[in-house]
């Protein structure tokens, strides 16, 4: 296995208030597709230096998937815009919940609630 995590999706109740959360707190264009019938918003990825596999995620909506702040975590790469992405959370109607927080001498998290209701981390090198 080359990564854990190849792919993942965090619900939305509503699709547009969704992408235009993230595309304003990552201040980058999600990509909209339909797959399976059902409208996707991709987040950009890159592939993986170590391994070369592509680690991606999309927004979607309909299906059994629901916003929850009890479930897993998914981090997102922060790059080194950390501080940046947790100042725009709120003005696009989220709620930081943990500051950036260290986790190490290289490195560090932290928590929001996005528009859905969803709790996310953020990771930083």
């Amino acid at each position: 296995m080359q990564n854990a995590i190849n792919w993942f999706e965090l619900p939305a109740t509503d699709f547009e208030r969704a992408v235009s959360f993230y595309e304003a707190v990552l201040a980058a264009p999600l990509r909209r597709e339909i797959f399976v019938g059902v409208p996707h918003a991709i987040f950009s990825s890159d592939k993986d230096g170590m391994t070369g596999a592509i680690i991606a995620g999309a927004l979607v909506v309909g299906g059994e998937p629901r916003p929850s702040q009890a479930g897993p975590v998914i981090y997102l790469n922060a790059g080194d815009q950390l501080a940046a992405i947790l100042g725009r959370v709120e003005a696009a109607g989220g709620r930081v919940i943990a500051p950036a927080t260290p986790i190490g001498p290289e490195a560090q998290i932290a928590l929001f609630l996005d528009s859905e209701g969803n709790r996310v981390g953020l990771h930083q090198r």
